[in-house]
């Protein structure tokens, strides 16, 4: 199959008109902020961007940022731009036509940036064997993805290098495609269907296991949107599997809980991340206003102490208390309580 993705990125696409659904629909909702820096990317490097979401998270200044599945390089050209020229981009991809796409405009962005020497370098490689490539255990500040992942065959291999050259307290933030269920081994092997991101889509509730058993213990949804396809051959073919884009934060945080624990914690938003002044929004269920004591379970706790965004929180509380499952969390104790005298169970498990 990476004969196929390589001749399917390298040959079949030629642009992004070429796709058949709308998975790299994904600058609609591109924050305002980001939109100049986009806008200074070279012509040729925007065209041929197959991306399904966005993985511009915040506080990159300075940062060593790892970009699997660079393609063309329209991620790390906008990400070169937030770390700025004291950061470093490294774009790795096993297709050399898009490569060359990439290195082709380096001098070109480099003079558009304003730097007196290019702070992104691209390898070609595969993502599942970085050590390949000589990137070091723990070198990396943060890694992105956009629609890579789901193309390689040993999706275990990937999560394991990323958390071997992640630096403690850094993370893996990436957008890709998930199914509502298992693909049927047949589509699986669909060329078409593969370079579109469909066949090789993780089902959702396998992949939450499987980057729990590579490190990333507690994976924080971000954003997800529906995916259509818009050929019908190919709608008939996936008959009623649903399709969607989805970004994920995974943090390098060992020690974190299973479960969303209650420790008797709050943080507070300082309003200092630039461009999130009243409110910052760590995940789809994490939307925090400034200036406002903000009850969080352990696991939070620590997403903001022990990274990059600790200086602009205010943390109360510690460890030395538990009080159960954090409320709201979607878990709850399996047990009849009948403490009320109504017998009501209080919270879901199977």
């Amino acid at each position: 199959m990476q004969e196929v993705v390589q001749k399917y990125y390298g040959e079949t696409l030629t642009g992004t008109h070429d796709l058949q659904t709308n998975a790299c629909c994904t600058d609609a909702g591109m924050p305002h902020y980001l939109k100049p820096l986009l806008a200074r990317v070279h012509a040729e490097v925007q065209v041929r961007y197959y991306g399904c979401g966005l993985v511009l998270p915040e506080l990159l200044q300075g940062l060593t940022i790892l970009d699997l599945g660079c393609g063309a390089g329209r991620d790390a050209y906008v990400l070169s731009q937030l770390t700025g020229e004291k950061g470093q981009v490294i774009g790795v991809d096993m297709t050399e036509e898009q490569l060359a796409v990439a290195r082709q405009h380096e001098t070109f962005h480099r003079k558009v940036f304003g730097y007196k020497r290019s702070n992104v370098r691209f390898l070609h490689g595969y993502i599942e064997r970085l050590d390949e490539l000589d990137l070091a255990d723990e070198s990396v500040d943060l890694i992105v993805s956009n629609c890579v992942i789901n193309l390689a065959q040993d999706k275990a291999a990937v999560l394991r290098e990323a958390f071997r050259v992640l630096k403690p307290g850094g993370e893996l933030y990436f957008s890709d495609v998930y199914s509502d269920r298992r693909i049927p081994a047949a589509l699986a092997h669909d060329p078409v269907l593969y370079g579109e991101c469909l066949s090789g889509a993780l089902y959702w509730n396998d992949f939450l296991p499987l980057a729990r058993q590579q490190g990333f213990v507690d994976p924080r949804l971000v954003d997800d949107r529906p995916i259509s396809i818009d050929n019908p051959e190919l709608a008939e073919k996936t008959g009623n599997i649903r399709f969607f884009s989805a970004t994920y934060r995974l943090f390098k945080l060992p020690g974190l809980e299973l479960a969303c624990e209650d420790h008797g914690q709050s943080v507070v938003y300082r309003g200092t991340i630039p461009h999130h002044r009243h409110a910052f929004r760590l995940d789809k269920h994490h939307f925090i206003e400034a200036g406002k004591h903000f009850p969080v379970c352990g696991n939070t706790w620590r997403m903001l102490h022990d990274t990059r965004f600790n200086r602009h929180f205010d943390f109360y509380g510690n460890f030395e208390q538990h009080f159960g499952i954090f409320p709201g969390c979607g878990m709850g104790i399996p047990f009849t309580d009948n403490s009320t005298g109504s017998g009501e169970q209080k919270g879901g498990c199977c």
